[in-house]
Order: structure tokens, then sequence, then C-alpha cells
């Protein structure tokens, strides 16, 4: 084989092998009402990723673990216990739109952690499922 030829070939492999990397970690989205019942399984828990200020402006979903996506972006030192903690069990997130909660669960996807995304706690609202009251 020629070199250039190779060096498609190899090309090509590595494109096919980040492609398939990255289709790895999509997240399958899940309705508020499907993440209420798999958290009252037991078989998975809710994490809100706002930040504290969005808490205490709108309150939270019931059952919801409160770890903010900056501290997952940094140092994890709420993240990373949270995590061991909860192994085994599916990690479900919400945010404000599903944004954020969709970046974090991709990430939490490709390192192993079974994921999906419940959108934005607005949705949780209009489900007209549990919530409360924080003073973070």
């Amino acid at each position: 084989m020629k070199t250039p030829l190779r060096w498609f070939a190899l090309g090509t492999l590595l494109f096919a092998a980040c492609f398939s990397a990255v289709r790895a970690a999509e997240v399958p989205a899940i309705s508020p009402a499907e993440a209420a019942k798999r958290v009252a399984a037991g078989t998975a828990v809710l994490v809100d990723v706002r930040e504290p200020s969005e808490w205490a402006e709108s309150g939270v979903a019931e059952p919801a673990a409160l770890l903010p996506s900056s501290d997952f972006k940094g140092d994890r030192t709420l993240w990373k216990p949270f995590l061991e903690k909860q192994a085994g069990k599916e990690v479900i997130l919400y945010c404000r739109s599903g944004r954020r909660s969709a970046q974090v669960a991709e990430k939490l996807a490709t390192e192993g952690v079974k994921v999906a995304n419940a959108g934005g706690f607005k949705d949780w609202q209009a489900a007209g499922l549990p919530v409360r009251k924080t003073k973070e």
C-alpha cells in the first residue's frame, strides 16, 4: 500500500473511532414523570445541577440532590463523594432548561455512569410533581 493510502486508511479509522466515542456518550431524555417513577423505585437518584441562587429563587424537585454544575466542572468536591455513594444507580439530571444537565450527563456517560436527562425544572413543575423550598 502506498504511503498516502496508508494515511487515508488510518485517518478513516480514527474518524470512525472518534465518531463511535461521541455516539456512545448520547444520553437518553426522559420525562419528569418517568424520572420520579425511577427515583421512587430506588433505582435512580435525581440531581439538580443549577446553582444555589437558582435553587433559592424557584425551589427544587422534592427528591433532588443539589449538586451545582460549577462544582462538576471544577474540583468536584460535592460530586465525587455523591457519585461514589450512589454507584450502581442511574443518575437523572435536570437544570433550568435542560442544557446544563445535558452537558453534565454527556460527560458522566463518557465516564461510565448510567445517566438520563429530565430536562428543566419548569417541566418538573408543569408535571405537577412535588417541589420544596431551599435556603441555599
